[in-house]
């Protein structure tokens, strides 16, 4: 096992650097001047060089490309260059704001969706499972920004359960440990703010949640229909075990590889794309952390919200595939 972690770890790094190497070549490939950006257009031609000169700008791309990996070696993400901030000081709060609505949403869309398939696959073509597909249907099919949007309407606006923007009530403010608030509260002993924190996190871990829910839902179905046709779970069952029994004790685990599969990619996927839920929700992550860097062509924050969200991408699915071996004995990495 520890062979194996250390040859997935050492593939990882070409991967890395290619994806370094891509997204610094794609994003210096965007029109616009930084310089003029963070000066403003009524700033002179003189100062404007000056902050090429300052921050590197005039340098052919690639010596600013192995000045930026000479940084990355040494733990320096680099300098924001419209707050002056360092990057890694920086999006901490905001990747941590990403990492609890990710969570929160895998948590929903894993509980609904796994328990949804099992229960259309063994009500197979009944009206629940009609219902249950035509729902995973049309999750699947739902824009995250209309979804967003209706469950601020219908649960802020109209019957006023639930808030629709932020994290928590900016005038309780909380007192950050972890970075992920549920966490924070609950280690606080502050119950009354866990509850204000799940408050928030319900409409956006939702909306983003429900593509990822009726994924699981149609993969759990159609893996858990394969499984059930087999001749243990016929033996199981004249054996005289009960239906939960056969369900999560012999046929889930057999069936569960195809959708650990899916959660992995789903999960690395909410992490970079996250953005549009983050902007209508005003949820301060790092898609919008991103977003508003390529806005003012900022382009240190850009390369290293994307390499980390590539980095976090590829440990998932590096987790996923140590967790084959947990769910399939016959499966050994040596």
């Amino acid at each position: 096992m520890n062979s194996y972690i250390v040859k997935r770890v050492l593939v990882l790094l070409p991967v890395l650097l290619g994806m370094t190497l891509i997204v610094f070549s794609i994003i210096h490939a965007i029109p616009g001047d930084p310089a003029e950006t963070i000066l403003g257009q009524k700033a002179t031609e003189q100062s404007k060089q000056a902050l090429r000169d300052q921050l590197g700008l005039d340098k052919p791309w690639f010596q600013q490309y192995f000045a930026y990996l000479g940084d990355l070696v040494k733990g320096d993400l680099g300098t924001s260059i419209r707050t002056k901030i360092p990057i890694a000081q920086e999006i901490v709060p905001y990747l941590t704001a990403t990492l609890e609505l990710t969570m929160a949403s895998m948590l929903f869309a894993v509980i609904i969706g796994v328990n949804a398939g099992i229960v259309s696959a063994w009500k197979h073509n009944s009206w629940f499972d009609y219902c249950c597909m035509v729902i995973a249907l049309v999750g699947v099919s739902m824009p995250i920004f209309w979804l967003g949007l209706m469950e601020q309407w219908l649960f802020a606006n109209k019957l006023h359960w639930l808030p629709s923007i932020g994290r928590m009530n900016a005038r309780d403010p909380i007192e950050a440990i972890t970075g992920l608030y549920v966490l924070d509260t609950m280690i606080a002993g502050r119950w009354d703010q866990l509850w204000t924190v799940t408050k928030h996190l319900l409409l956006p871990s939702i909306a983003l949640g429900t593509i990822p829910m009726a994924v699981i839902a149609r993969m759990t179905r159609s893996s858990m229909l394969e499984v059930m046709s087999s001749d243990y779970i016929r033996t199981a069952k004249a054996k005289g075990l009960g239906p939960f029994f056969v369900i999560y004790g012999h046929a889930l685990k057999n069936a569960f590889i195809p959708v650990l599969t899916v959660i992995g990619i789903q999960t690395g996927s909410l992490l970079g794309g996250a953005v549009l839920t983050e902007t209508i929700f005003a949820w301060p992550g790092v898609g919008r952390y991103i977003y508003e860097a390529i806005s003012s062509r900022d382009y240190p924050v850009i390369q290293s919200g994307i390499l980390i969200v590539a980095f976090f991408f590829v440990v998932i699915n590096l987790i996923v595939d140590l967790l084959y071996a947990v769910f399939d004995p016959r499966i050994s990495y040596k």
